[in-house]
């Protein structure tokens, strides 16, 4: 059973035995709580594993919330469990992921026992993905937006680019602000030079960007053409979800 590591006052991790290609060493279920504070917010429960849940909820506590960054099972899986386990409220953008309570706003803030969070929806990744500013530290929880490690997957037609460069552009914009000097991702270490993760991101897009532009100029017409051109030095495991991506991207230059 893993244990909860520590990252700030208000926040601790534990890492969920679900490793793999898509998920890195595993979803990270976030517990967050006031210094003090009787309650906690658990964020991304993750997969419905009862080794891994008791673990959460022995670091939790008295659960005051539950909150869903997206609709992807290694997140939400344990949807039902918690239910059950915590009785505590659940939110996220989705009807399908709320209990006792309404969606998840843009601009929201969330208070639970002096703990104050605020909502920032990020589509992209997913259409429903969310991210989470601690109000009272520079901190912010991006599920998989952002990742500890390596980049996100864009997967047509759930996906897509336009919409995730402006949720990329907006957290770059929290970091200029002074909002964000940390980044709690939902899978992967902890990020603690955000701006340098957001311009890699931003300069990665473009990058692939303009080598699909420069694959359908070359006469590669088929998303799978363009994966096998653009992609030649990833392993083919990854070809598949790429193809999804390169989907977005096709998407995203036509409508440019």
């Amino acid at each position: 059973m893993a244990e909860p590591v520590e990252v700030t006052e208000r926040a601790s991790v534990v890492r969920a035995d679900n490793p793999g290609i898509m998920t890195l060493e595993g979803t990270n279920t976030w517990i967050l709580r006031e210094p003090g504070a009787r309650r906690s917010v658990v964020v991304d429960p993750g997969p419905d594993d009862p080794a891994h849940l008791d673990a959460v909820l022995a670091a939790a506590g008295e659960v005051g919330l539950v909150l869903y960054t997206h609709h992807h099972g290694d997140h939400t899986d344990a949807f039902d469990t918690m239910r059950e386990r915590t009785g505590a409220p659940a939110r996220a953008v989705t009807d399908r992921f709320c209990a006792d309570a309404m969606p998840l706003t843009d601009g929201e803030e969330l208070e639970v026992d002096g703990l104050r969070l605020v909502v920032l929806l990020t589509p992209g990744h997913t259409r429903d993905s969310a991210c989470l500013r601690l109000a009272d530290e520079p901190t912010v929880l991006t599920g998989d937006t952002v990742l500890g490690r390596g980049t996100t997957v864009v997967a047509h037609p759930d996906g897509q680019l336009g919409p995730y460069l402006d949720s990329l552009a907006q957290l770059r914009q929290l970091v200029e602000e002074g909002c964000c000097d940390r980044i709690l991702p939902g899978h992967g270490p902890v990020v603690d030079d955000p701006g340098a993760v957001l311009d890699h991101y931003l300069d990665h897009r473009e990058e692939r960007l303009d080598q699909v532009r420069a694959a359908v100029a070359a006469g590669h017409d088929t998303p799978r053409e363009v994966v096998e051109h653009v992609y030649a030095d990833v392993d083919p495991v990854l070809w598949d979800a790429a193809e999804l991506s390169v989907r977005a991207q096709l998407e995203y230059l036509q409508q440019s």
